[in-house]
């Protein structure tokens, strides 16, 4: 499987974990579990790409996928993810509230 694909499912789970964590731990900020998994997942795709393309090392090498570009990938898109989910939670929130 080429490095990209599996860089990409890395991303979509840690987002979705990072998505999930943050809808169960902030009561404001949590959108189901539904909305924060696909917040979280689209959120570490987003965020996973964008660091992947300011830190090159974290894409993985050209021969495969080593195990630093895997810890990359799930810290990059789980905090992105986390990111993502606090955010849209919060503007659905402050848009409820009008």
């Amino acid at each position: 499987m080429p490095a990209t694909i599996i860089n990409l499912i890395l991303q979509i789970i840690a987002g979705a974990i990072g998505g999930n964590a943050v809808g169960a731990r902030m009561e404001n900020a949590n959108l189901g579990t539904a909305g924060n998994t696909i917040a979280g997942a689209l959120g570490g795709i987003g965020g996973g790409q964008l660091l992947s393309a300011l830190i090159p090392a974290l894409a993985g090498s050209a021969g495969g996928v080593d195990l630093a570009s895997i810890a990359g990938q799930l810290v990059g898109g789980g905090v992105s993810g986390a990111i993502v989910t606090a955010i849209v939670a919060m503007v659905m929130n402050a848009m409820a509230k009008r």
